[in-house]
């Protein structure tokens, strides 16, 4: 899955570079109607791909080892990019509109407090020392977040706790049916307004809840809980009944023709989430053999996600805009690679390998329930029947 992962985070960076390069709306925006975006529907991907990948994580490990994996994945490099974009980004942003750093540290809301605001994953500063809304000010920005992308971290992160409490009760062992209940219910809440309206925009035009500030977690965008949730289960799901779900050519260009269709014409909340996490799953199984490798030992596409906005940003504001669409967001790509090139192999690859600290001579992994066969396809393994089926191909 790492090519389509990569290919998805990518897809966020071209997205945001209509906006924030050019004040205009986000790629896909006028060909599904307003529906939704080109980064929007990667973050959907993302979100299935977690579900799979998370939902496995969850059966074959304890519950501390679990979240010290999923601490271990997000958190150094969030971290990293936090202090560049607190210390470096802002600064050269401050200065490009100042002519010095005079001033910078002193003001409401400095890079201190960024840090301090969003190092616990969840976005609740979205400016450092005011530099991106006066730029938008001066028209040289058109969004006044620094690193507006890392939003749905915290959805993420609810997810992964939803998971921790299914697999601590035993319902991903002993109750699966569960998460199909759960993914079913979530379904009904995005389908049951989106029926209404072939063009409905999802999140954005849902009303049936309203943000609300919880404790320990903080505040939490109810809707954006059902949605990203609903594409979370989904993955779930999948890595559960992976062995009755075929792997089928027919079904993957029908989930395809589904996507498409249902986003230029509507009812894409209807018909396209389904699909597209079909379609996810059948082009991760069928890419020719190259493609599955990439990605399988070097991971950028988080490094690639998280510091795309932030470079975008940087760049709209010292005037690189001014090349052009192409050339801009040809810049933009490049820098955001090297970054996450560097976060890979400096930070999170290092972090990762702490992983099994503490872990002792046995360790604490567990037979997964849903007795996955291996990866077949990806080791030559001869044609059987059971290989036509998820589990046995992913």
């Amino acid at each position: 899955m790492g090519f389509i992962r990569l290919i998805l985070a990518s897809a966020v960076v071209v997205s945001h570079a209509r906006v924030l390069g050019f004040g205009r709306t986000e790629f896909g925006h006028a060909f599904t109607h307003s529906q939704v975006d080109l980064g929007k529907w990667s973050v959907y991907g993302f979100f299935v791909l977690s579900g799979i990948l998370v939902t496995r994580s969850g059966m074959r490990l304890g519950l501390g080892r679990f979240f010290w994996h999923r601490a271990l994945r997000l958190l150094p490099g969030l971290w990293v990019c936090l202090f560049l974009t607190a210390f470096v980004a802002a600064p050269v942003v401050y200065w490009r509109l100042h002519g010095s750093l005079a001033g910078f540290t002193g003001r409401d809301w400095g890079p201190v407090d960024y840090l301090r605001a969003n190092g616990a994953i969840q976005l609740n500063q979205n400016d450092v020392s005011d530099v991106m809304a006066d730029a938008m000010k001066r028209g040289l920005a058109h969004d006044r977040s620094m690193d507006g992308a890392l939003w749905s971290l915290y959805y993420e992160v609810l997810c992964y706790m939803g998971v921790a409490i299914l697999a601590v009760t035993g319902v991903l062992a002993r109750a699966r049916r569960a998460v199909l209940l759960i993914a079913g219910i979530l379904g009904w809440l995005v389908v049951r307004q989106a029926v209404s309206d072939r063009f409905w925009a999802g999140p954005f035009d849902a009303s049936y809840f309203h943000p609300v500030d919880l404790p320990v977690v903080g505040f939490t965008n109810p809707v954006l809980v059902i949605y990203l949730g609903f594409a979370f289960a989904l993955g779930a799901v999948i890595e559960l009944y992976g062995h009755r779900i075929p792997v089928s050519d027919v079904l993957g260009i029908a989930s395809l023709i589904a996507v498409l269709g249902s986003a230029r014409f509507g009812f894409l909340f209807v018909v396209g989430v389904p699909a597209f996490a079909y379609l996810l799953v059948w082009l991760a199984i069928r890419l020719p053999a190259p493609f599955r490798r990439i990605g399988a030992r070097h991971d950028y596409s988080y490094g690639i996600y998280i510091y795309g906005f932030v470079v975008e940003q940087v760049l709209a504001v010292l005037g690189f805009a001014r090349w052009g669409l192409p050339a801009y967001l040809g810049l933009s790509l490049t820098v955001t690679v090297m970054l996450a090139i560097m976060s890979w192999h400096c930070v999170e690859r290092p972090a990762m390998r702490l992983k099994d600290l503490g872990k002792g001579r046995r360790g604490s992994r567990r037979a997964s329930p849903s007795g996955r066969a291996g990866t077949a396809a990806a080791t030559g393994a001869p044609h059987t029947p059971e290989r036509d089926k998820v589990t046995t191909a992913l």
